[in-house]
């Protein structure tokens, strides 16, 4: 078995953001708590449109092969 930490696929990502803005916004936290929320929350919203971003440009490979040079094209799994 491996080790491996399987990455989390786009919908796990806004589902985990999901929860941790209600928990910023519903529970009193202090300011470490929060702090610390906020980071991991800014964190998973760069993966976000990290994979946003690489969707796009997967798309755009597919409909017009030819509007894009190979080294901007870079998928990240």
């Amino acid at each position: 078995m491996s080790k491996e930490k399987k990455e989390a696929n786009f919908e796990e990502l806004m589902e985990k953001l999901e929860q941790i803005t209600n928990k910023l916004e519903k529970e009193n936290l202090n300011l470490d708590e929060s702090v610390e929320l906020f980071e991991e929350g800014m964190n998973i919203s760069k993966q976000c449109s990290e994979k946003l971003e690489n969707a796009e440009k997967r798309i755009t490979m597919i409909l017009d092969p030819d509007s894009m040079e190979e080294e901007d094209f870079n998928i990240q799994n």
